[in-house]
């Protein structure tokens, strides 16, 4: 029954695609992605717009995703989105890829639980800043259920944001969940220099060993705008 209900399942696939992980503690590393479609949130700075419906999505069971997965001699897989924790079968999805010895990760809006996500799975929560106009749709409540392999991710488009995401980490004791806190900027709002002054220019010790600044290297490496990198 249990073996059928993965096989039947069905998820709504915006693209697999195998390439360099270009974010977080293991940016450089070849990953493959799936890419799965539909988001309950609409942030400003959206830079995977595409993923947000599902009308341009293509219908994979678990077992196909299985299938596409396995042409790629790799064993990292991240699921990401849209939002993938919108799907009810990415559960599924999950749990056959650690059956099968893989590597998981899932990069999440941060606006659903993580509860039910297995320990094993390294989890990415994109912690939604003011100036994206979603932060009010943050579940904090996520961050009771971090481990130090699980990486907490602020998107900063202002110092503005910057401020802020500085207050949740202090507020929440971030730095006791994880020592993977990630600053990423909006370049279209403010530059890598920009957000690495403000970095360097912190005045809370603490937050210079645990602030870390990240360039997507996959928009280096290929055009920004290039889909399936």
């Amino acid at each position: 029954m249990e073996i059928n209900k993965i096989i039947n399942s069905k998820l709504a696939v915006s693209e697999i695609f195998y390439s360099i992980q270009g974010e977080g503690t293991r940016a450089g590393f070849p990953c493959v992605f799936v890419r799965l479609a539909g988001c309950n949130l609409r942030c400003k700075w959206c830079d995977t717009n595409y993923a947000i419906s599902q009308n341009d999505s293509f219908l994979m069971t678990v077992e196909n995703i299985l299938e596409k997965i396995s042409q790629y001699n790799c064993d990292f897989v991240e699921i990401t989105g849209g939002e993938p924790l919108l799907q009810n079968d990415t559960i599924e999805l999950i749990k056959s890829l650690l059956n099968i010895g893989k590597t998981v990760a899932i990069e999440t809006n941060g606006s659903l639980s993580i509860e039910n996500i297995d320990s094993k799975v390294i989890k990415i929560i994109d912690v939604k800043c003011p100036d994206s106009n979603m932060s009010e749709h943050n579940n904090f409540e996520n961050f009771q259920y971090l481990t130090e392999k699980d990486e907490i991710k602020f998107v900063i488009a202002s110092k503005k944001d910057f401020i802020w995401s500085c207050d949740i980490i202090e507020k929440y004791k971030l730095f006791d969940k994880t020592k993977s806190i990630l600053f990423s900027a909006v370049t279209d709002f403010i530059s890598h220099q920009e957000l690495a002054e403000l970095i360097l220019d912190c005045e809370n010790p603490d937050y210079k060993n645990i602030i870390r600044l990240q360039i997507q290297f996959h928009k280096i490496i290929w055009s920004p705008t290039l889909r399936g990198v």
